[in-house]
């Protein structure tokens, strides 16, 4: 008579105590992957002086006189000039924010802690909220230059890009050339500042003969305070970052990457109160409800225009 198994299932010859045998948990429980946010630490106008608090912070700039050229007359009193009005740009602070509430149950029964878990990932969400709405200001500057064929186009919109229509040294040099042209202020050490996406980095790091790109190491400064540096190149420091804006609204619905290239004063914050990770009060009758969420009274507008371009290309891959 053949040998009747016990084991872990019911087949031929075994009978299996399936009431036993269950799926084993990992007890720690990974995030998500994450991009990390960096477009707010491009604002580097901010109030210095408000006159009192307000839903709306006013920042004007003064307009220089006209250069006076012209010899004056020994015996003649000049006449004077007037000044012109301030110029001004108004940024509107907004409330922002999220919340959830986290039950007592789920805490109870749950085989992981989730209540760090809910904060990091309230946290998180404040970062990346703000971020995001920080470069959609940016990335709406009236400056912008176009790529054909990786050639600079100063005229037309990016809805005729296709994959071949990439980022190249050219585009960074005239953009440069145009932020000094315009005397706006670079961030750091004579470097302006480019966000890009790796996609269209790695378009302009595989041109052959492209032998000036140096590494953070090579050089000091815009390394310790700004995050993401990827390295310098024709007169402007890389922050590599999936972050940057790209749509499908190229020809064919390509891909069209939005590249930011800055000098100082292009983006102006003023804030009400910070961003802040909120503990809610517990107020239900039976305490299970225990909310947790974010808030922020904050705004952007773009101050300097002529401190800022994008760059809109296609990527090859």
């Amino acid at each position: 008579m053949p040998n009747t198994f016990t084991g872990t299932a019911t087949i031929s010859n075994q009978t299996g105590i399936t009431n036993l045998i269950a799926t084993a948990y990992d007890k720690y429980v990974e995030f998500a992957l994450r991009s990390q946010p960096m477009f707010r630490q491009a604002a580097t106008k901010r109030p210095a002086d408000l006159s009192n608090p307000g839903s709306t912070v006013r920042f004007q700039k003064y307009v220089d006189l006209a250069a006076a050229t012209t010899a004056l007359t020994e015996n003649v009193d000049p006449d004077s000039v007037a000044l012109s009005n301030t110029s001004y740009v108004d940024v509107t602070l907004n409330e922002y924010g999220n919340a959830v509430i986290p039950t007592a149950k789920l805490q109870f029964t749950s085989l992981s802690d989730v209540d760090p878990a809910v904060a990091n990932i309230v946290a998180y969400n404040l970062a990346d909220s703000l971020d995001q709405i920080v470069r959609d200001v940016l990335r709406q500057g009236s400056n912008a230059i176009f790529s054909t064929a990786g050639a600079v186009r100063t005229s037309g919109n990016g809805t005729t890009l296709t994959s071949a229509d990439t980022f190249s040294s050219a585009h960074v040099r005239y953009t440069v050339a145009k932020l000094r042209g315009n005397n706006a202020l670079p961030l750091v050490n004579g470097l302006y500042g480019c966000y890009i996406h790796p996609d269209v980095s790695h378009d302009l790091r595989k041109e052959s003969g492209n032998a000036a790109w140096r590494s953070p190491h090579e050089y000091s400064g815009a390394s310790d305070i700004w995050n993401g540096v990827l390295g310098v190149y024709e007169g402007a420091f890389f922050i590599e970052s999936p972050r940057t804006y790209v749509a499908t609204d190229g020809a064919a619905s390509a891909k069209d990457h939005r590249t930011i290239i800055m000098g100082q004063q292009a983006l102006a914050e003023a804030v009400g109160y910070e961003p802040q990770v909120v503990i809610g009060p517990v107020t239900d009758k039976l305490m299970r409800f225990r909310p947790i969420g974010w808030k922020a009274l904050i705004g952007w507008a773009r101050f300097r225009e002529e401190a800022l371009y994008r760059v809109e290309t296609g990527t090859s891959i």
